[in-house]
C-alpha cells in the first residue's frame, strides 16, 4: 500500500494508536479471542472484528479486546473469554459474528451470561 499524503499517513497512525490502546490492560474488562490454528480456521478473525466493531458501535472504550494463542478448546472454536472487573472469567464457544455482538450487548453491557454458548466459568 502506497501512502499518498500526509493526511493519509495521519489517519493510519490514528487507527494504529486506537488499536494499540484497545490492548490496554488498565481497563474495566477484557475480551480474549483464541486465535490458534483451529480458532482461525473456525472464523476467529471475523469474531474478533465483530467484537471490536460492536464495542466501538456501543461507545465502549473501557474493555480491551486481545488475541491469544490456542485455548485448548478446539472442539468449540472460535472461543472467547470475557472478564469484567473482578468477576470470574467466562468462556464462550462457537462464537460467530452474531454471537460476538450478543456478548457485547448482553454480557459486557448488562452483565448477563449467555448460557446457550457458555463453555466454562473460571480460568482454563
Amino acid at each position: 500500500m502506497k501512502i499518498k499524503s500526509l493526511e493519509e499517513l495521519q489517519k493510519i497512525k490514528e487507527k494504529a494508536l486506537k488499536e494499540i490502546s484497545g490492548r490496554d490492560t488498565k481497563k474495566r474488562g477484557r475480551i480474549v479471542v483464541g486465535m490458534g490454528t483451529c480458532g482461525i480456521s473456525a472464523g476467529a478473525k471475523d469474531t474478533l472484528r465483530a467484537l471490536a466493531d460492536e464495542l466501538e458501535k456501543q461507545s465502549i472504550d473501557d474493555v480491551a479486546v486481545v488475541q491469544s494463542g490456542c485455548m485448548g478448546l478446539c472442539e468449540v472454536e472460535p472461543t472467547v473469554e470475557v472478564q469484567i472487573g473482578d468477576e470470574e472469567p467466562v468462556i464462550y464457544g462457537h462464537v460467530d459474528e452474531e454471537q460476538a455482538r450478543r456478548i457485547v450487548k448482553e454480557h459486557v453491557m448488562k452483565g448477563h451470561i449467555l448460557s446457550d454458548i457458555l463453555v466454562k466459568r473460571g480460568k482454563i
